[in-house]
């Protein structure tokens, strides 16, 4: 089993997504164990307020550390805990196969302008980040990070050969898919998928993941280091590149 703990000011925004749908189910089963625990519980401020101003001046309101320690001290919350951040490590695929076959981490979101760097320095464990753009907290980043961890448990998609075809998994983006009817505004499923042969079609989707990554994330190609002689072969086949390309 899977559990994460995250720590927020907002807890119904976490919990209500993990109840439902894929994280609602594994929820029920058994399969993960999302923990939600409310910053404001452990503030020594008469109004639960966990902000302050920022020494110096400055625009914004800065997450104090008073109420931050104190619920990590209460809860000891699995570790790592990491911090929503975007001064931290950019999260991907092979992030979220190190948190799965960990099974156990905790979140923390950050809001406002930022957290008191006192927690950064002395209470968490790492710093984590889901892209290079701005958002008012890390509730969103940890619901990212949550499900695509969740999807990597054995048993939480049903088959698991879905987590194995999807993209990133080989540092490739997944294969296109279609579905009923054959024919749809005359536009038809390509008839290799209707033949019954399983290797071909095989051979086929993994040319199209090839193809696709290379049209529309040339970096990703780059960072695996290209093709393997075998992949250039397969999309030769399919004549998408030739085998010495």
């Amino acid at each position: 089993m899977l559990r994460v703990d995250v720590l927020t000011i907002f807890p119904e925004v976490v919990d209500g997504y993990c109840e439902v749908s894929i994280l609602g189910r594994a929820r029920r089963d058994g399969r993960i164990e999302v923990r939600v625990h409310d910053l404001r519980f452990a503030s020594q401020d008469p109004h639960r307020a966990v902000d302050d101003a920022p020494f110096g001046g400055g625009a914004g309101m800065v997450l104090a550390p008073e109420p931050v320690f104190a619920t990590v001290e209460l809860i000891d919350p699995p570790r790592p805990l990491l911090l929503l951040s975007p001064s931290g490590r950019r999260f991907d695929q092979a992030m979220a196969a190190e948190l799965a076959a960990a099974g156990r981490f905790s979140l923390l979101c950050g809001r406002y302008e930022g957290v008191d760097e006192r927690i950064s320095d002395h209470l968490v464990d790492g710093e984590v980040s889901v892209g290079d753009f701005v958002l008012a907290g890390g509730e969103l980043g940890a619901l990212v990070i949550i499900e695509a961890v969740g999807r990597l448990v054995p048993g939480v998609l049903g088959n698991d050969e879905s987590s194995r075809d999807e993209s990133f998994t080989a540092g490739l983006l997944e294969y296109p898919h279609y579905t009923r009817p054959a024919s749809f505004r005359g536009w038809e499923v390509p008839e290799i998928l209707r033949s019954g042969d399983h290797a071909r079609i095989d051979r086929w989707r993994l040319a199209q993941s090839l193809q696709r990554t290379l049209d529309r994330r040339p970096d990703l190609v780059e960072a695996r280091g290209g093709f393997s002689e075998d992949e250039r072969k397969v999309m030769a086949e399919f004549g998408i590149l030739p085998p010495d390309a």
